[in-house]
């Protein structure tokens, strides 16, 4: 958004629409996004990496140990590309962004202004979904060069996307949390070391019929092992509905838990503004 987007006269000083706020903000959100493509290669590195090693290190051994019953065929490089996608898009938002506009005034500038409070974090996170799609479809793509393919089709390829991108949305309360209590750009680019924990005591490497101990009792009660099993229903196992609609549960609760977060930080900065 531009100065003159929010200046006396300008047209959010007219009263315009919520949709209106939120389509002026994720303008300026998205160009900031188009300006900076390198910002999302660091990005794919993790995720790659960690697909062409787990691939290598891994698949004679899980697919060779697979139980008798469903994981038998299991094609290991399907099983890892969700674990790819789920590194890719978790963390990415434009909290970098929110926290430069803290330090230099903007966002202070911005509350004076009558655009309604909460479009200033549903605009940014509009340019979130573009970083998300570009992402997952780009680790999508690495996958089908590997020879990965959709069991579901190219239905089961949109929702498989629709799973990853929502997932990416839910978790980027927590960076828009960390910006807007701190206004420290190290804080946020740390925010995403939280996911870690949570991404390794899941079935990430194994299938949850190899794993045993407190392990197993962890991963079952993580939410990333759902929306990893929803995936991957999707890709190599067909349309099982309880599984995606679990997956689809585990994102809606984490969604409540950081929007409630974000939120209530974006209210206690304007109050405290």
């Amino acid at each position: 958004m531009t100065e003159a987007a929010v200046a006396p006269g300008g047209g959010l000083t007219h009263g315009v629409g919520f949709l209106t706020d939120i389509a002026t903000i994720a303008r300026r959100a998205v160009r900031s996004v188009l300006r900076e493509p390198e910002y999302l290669i660091p990005t794919l590195i993790i995720p790659v990496f960690f697909f062409v090693v787990n691939t290598g290190a891994l698949e004679s051994f899980v697919e060779g140990q697979a139980p008798s019953g469903s994981n038998v065929g299991l094609d290991y490089r399907a099983f890892q590309l969700p674990v790819a996608i789920i590194f890719a898009v978790t963390g990415i938002s434009r909290a970098s962004v929110l926290v430069i506009d803290i330090q230099s005034g903007y966002l202070d500038r911005m509350l004076v202004t009558p655009i309604r409070r909460s479009t200033l974090l549903f605009g940014l996170m509009v340019a979130d979904i573009v970083m998300a799609l570009g992402l997952a479809l780009f680790v999508v793509a690495m996958g089908l060069a590997f020879g990965v393919w959709f069991e579901t089709g190219f239905l089961g390829f949109l929702v498989f996307l629709l799973l990853a991108i929502a997932w990416s949305i839910a978790y980027s309360g927590i960076p828009y949390t960390v910006a807007l209590r701190t206004g420290n750009p190290a804080a946020v680019n740390s925010s995403f070391l939280i996911f870690f924990p949570f991404a390794f005591l899941t079935p990430s490497f194994l299938p949850r019929e190899l794993m045993s101990g407190w392990l197993r009792t962890v991963a079952a009660w993580n939410p990333v092992t759902y929306l990893m099993e929803a995936m991957r229903a999707i890709l190599f196992e067909g349309w099982d509905g309880l599984m995606i609609l679990k997956g689809a549960a585990a994102i809606v609760g984490l969604a409540i838990v950081t929007f409630y977060i974000a939120f209530r930080s974006l209210g206690h900065r304007v109050a405290t503004g």
